[in-house]
């Protein structure tokens, strides 16, 4: 018998492109993912630049595509699919089945048109494909005497709603079976909202990634610590610090916990408020936050114009507070009413006279090599109780109407939420919408924060769509800021070759360029990186999916990776199975 077979129609020799057509027999098959090509990803090889978002398999074996989660290099090709003419069923979880639109309106506007209203007869014909599967229950696909197919979804771990899919195939006629199984992209432990993936029972034959498959994640339990050192030290260098994020998944997991080291400040400083008299806290205690503007006489920092150091600094643009909207005519920001400082200038900055300068610290582009893997480690002698950041009223900018849409689609799939999280909820807690939080939703608030934060170079945290930094918001801030040495650019997530963010993470710590839009921009702005913050299962989340199955596979396909972290990978598996006196046929 010559099925089943599996064709890659992308993902296969890099990271991105995700998409695997299952071959079930002559005439019925199975797409797996369709997803965008980015960085180097994107041209065709050899082909001096040629696009890859054209569908260029035939699609009419193909009965019904299944997306595993809805992060656009698995699902951004879909509106060519279906300009292309593929009109079956979208199979997907529950929770992606909220989440899938809101992409694919995105990719709709950035790939055909923004008229409104073919955005909206688009947004139908994809909802009208949409079939919602559970978790766990097993979903009949083809249903014949020479074929019977089913498919199952189980949690991958890797953001809310995402997948990995079993598919049982019984062929009655010739007496045979096989269970195939596709990884999707697997998560992570100890990551925020979300349950971690449990094997399969069994495969015959896997579709594994590899994105991380030539190393291993620093302790993810201690990312919060690390997280917060790496901040602290950033915003004594008196500048902003620019974080940026895919919209889906990681945006969310830094709100939380953000959310989670503003709440652990605010208990702490109540606490040392209520045991020591107001007097006895000493000058040098003075914050640096959402009220003050952090500043150095320093002669690294450029002077500021004799107009700018005589007139009070305004408050941040307009912005959103996430949860009740209810306008600061003051201010023109929106807040929170319930909780609010009894300053209603707590957003605003003091001016010169009442901020005293920050002790200097040495740039993060200048403290030589990173760990072996470019991560940052904890800040020397670092201790909480030593820092200039007042946290609590340090403004956390989400820069990302996408982003923005996302955060407010996560906080109604709470059923899906890990029990942590659903904790904080139940104790009186907002993991998604607290206090500090300010959106921006306009793109002309968008402009005014950057011209705001580039002119004052205000302590805040920006976080900016365009996780990889070749489009969204992110680039706006980066050609504003990435010359100035105030401000700090903190990776938390895969930087792809090719793409503008790979290359600030490796030339920015030795002084070198980017190119944004065709402009050149030198890098002076520290850099630094967080690996712990990855989505993706390390080398040994990776093996262990496999090992833990009851029955191995047979047969693995490594995917979704580069060359090196493929054959990392597949030689850790040859060793587990030689250590077990198992077989295995590994295809990279």
């Amino acid at each position: 018998m010559g099925y089943p077979q599996i064709e890659h129609h992308g993902a296969k020799d890099g990271v991105t492109g995700s998409c695997h057509q299952l071959d079930m027999n002559a005439t019925t098959s199975l797409l797996v993912d369709c997803g965008l090509f980015q960085g180097d990803d994107a041209s065709i090889p050899g082909g001096e630049g040629g696009s890859r978002l054209p569908i260029d398999f035939p699609l009419d074996t193909i009965k019904a595509l299944v997306v595993t989660h809805v992060h656009i290099d698995h699902v951004g090709r879909i509106p060519y699919l279906l300009a292309a003419g593929f009109e079956g069923p979208i199979l997907c979880s529950e929770a992606s089945a909220k989440l899938l639109p809101i992409v694919l309106e995105d990719a709709f506007k950035l790939s055909f048109s923004r008229d409104q209203q073919r955005i909206e007869r688009y947004i139908d014909i994809v909802e009208s494909r949409l079939v919602a599967l559970p978790y766990q229950h097993w979903f009949t696909l083809v249903d014949t005497d020479e074929l019977n197919a089913r498919i199952r979804l189980q949690r991958a771990g890797h953001i809310i709603g995402s997948a990995y899919v079993e598919i049982d195939l019984d062929y009655p006629q010739a007496g045979e079976s096989k269970r195939i199984v596709f990884s999707g992209d697997l998560g992570a432990p100890h990551a925020p909202f979300l349950m971690p993936p449990q094997p399969p029972e069994r495969a015959d034959i896997l579709v594994l990634e590899s994105t991380y498959g030539d190393r291993l994640h620093e302790d993810r339990q201690t990312r919060r610590q690390r997280l917060e050192a790496v901040i602290e030290q950033a915003l004594q260098d008196q500048g902003t610090v620019l974080i940026p994020a895919f919209s889906i998944g990681r945006t969310q997991e830094l709100l939380y916990e953000l959310e989670e080291i503003i709440h652990t400040r605010s208990v702490g400083a109540s606490s040392l408020a209520n045991m020591l008299p107001s007097e006895t806290v000493p000058a040098s205690s003075a914050s640096v936050g959402a009220s003050s503007l952090a500043k150095s006489n320093s002669t690294e920092q450029p002077p500021l114009s004799t107009e700018t150091r005589a007139a009070p600094i305004p408050p941040l643009p307009a912005g959103e507070r996430a949860g009740v909207r209810e306008t600061i005519p003051e201010s023109g920001i929106t807040s929170e009413r319930v909780g609010l400082r009894s300053k209603e200038t707590s957003l605003a900055i003091s001016s010169d006279a009442e901020q005293p300068p920050l002790p200097q610290r040495e740039r993060a582009g200048e403290r030589g090599q990173k760990t072996a893997q470019n991560e940052a480690p904890l800040a020397e002698n670092h201790s909480p109780d030593q820092s200039t950041t007042n946290w609590p009223e340090l403004p956390i900018i989400l820069d990302s109407p996408l982003a923005s849409r996302f955060t407010a689609a996560y906080r109604e799939l709470k059923p899906f939420w890990n029990q942590e999280a659903r904790d904080r909820v139940q104790s009186g807690r907002r993991p998604l919408s607290f206090e500090q939080l300010i959106t921006i939703d306009s793109h002309s608030d968008h402009q005014r924060i950057v011209n705001h934060l580039t002119q004052t170079a205000r302590p805040a945290i920006v976080i900016a769509g365009g996780g990889m930094c070749s489009g969204g918001r992110i680039v706006n801030y980066l050609k504003a800021m990435l010359g100035d040495k105030r401000h700090n650019i903190l990776f938390v997530g895969y930087q792809a070759k090719g793409t503008p963010g790979h290359a600030i993470q490796t030339y920015g710590p030795k002084g070198g360029y980017v190119n944004l839009d065709g402009e050149r921009f030198d890098i002076r702005a520290g850099i630094s990186s967080i690996g712990g913050y990855s989505a993706h299962a390390d080398q040994n989340g990776l093996a262990d999916f496999v090992t833990g199955m009851q029955r191995w596979p047979t047969e693995i396909r490594v995917v979704h990776g580069e060359q090196r972290a493929k054959e990392a990978l597949a030689e850790r598996m040859k060793a587990r199975y030689t250590d077990d006196n198992k077989k295995i046929e590994l295809r990279l």
